[in-house]
């Protein structure tokens, strides 16, 4: 049976859990090496991206998953995820830094400055009912990034009316600024999931 993966040291882990049982599929809260083995999938979900990064190297983790994510597992980065999925992030932390793109970090300010959008995604509608074709995602932005560049193989799903790139996929790696866990909208879950099929 598929197993998929949480990365479970700080932040949005159980919702995501959450919404993977909800669709049917097994979820691992990931905290150790031993938890990456036989995973079909890994979720790096939002939280505070240096407390994460330096969790992931004091459990030794940072390896194994950029390994996976070199060996085609699919992974998917929300938030503070995006943030550790990163080649670039302007500062010194640790990263997985797998992906080719450049974040932001803290792009649109503190926590007071978080807000909700509705974002056309054309990519979801591989995995929608007839029913939720063509409607927009509600994105919930906390304290969040977006990416300010992005090299080569990396395909923008979404932008902000205003410009900036908020959801992206380089073959099996998926980021996205903002938070589907949040929103009640198991879309982007089911689109992840059908990455590995």
């Amino acid at each position: 049976m598929k197993k998929y993966g949480v990365l479970a040291l700080q932040g949005a882990f159980v919702e995501h859990a959450q919404m993977l049982h909800s669709l049917g599929v097994e979820a691992i809260e990931v905290r150790l090496p031993e938890h990456l083995q036989g995973l079909t999938g890994l979720i790096i979900p939002g939280g505070e991206s240096t407390t994460i990064g330096k969790l992931a190297v004091a459990y030794k983790l940072v390896e194994p998953i950029r390994q996976m994510a070199e060996e085609g597992v699919p992974i998917w980065g929300t938030c503070a995820g995006m943030i550790l999925l990163a080649k670039d992030v302007g500062r010194n932390q640790p990263l997985i830094g797998v992906m080719n793109i450049t974040v932001k970090r803290n792009a649109f300010g503190r926590q007071v400055d978080s807000f909700e959008t509705d974002l056309l995604i054309p990519a979801l509608d591989a995995v929608s009912t007839p029913e939720e074709q063509r409607k927009p995602f509600r994105a919930i932005f906390i304290r969040a990034p977006y990416i300010q560049g992005t090299g080569n193989g990396v395909e923008q799903m979404a932008r902000l009316p205003e410009g900036p790139i908020v959801a992206a996929r380089q073959g099996n790696l998926l980021v996205t600024a903002f938070h589907p866990e949040l929103s009640g909208d198991t879309r982007f879950h089911r689109y992840f999931l059908s990455m590995t099929r």
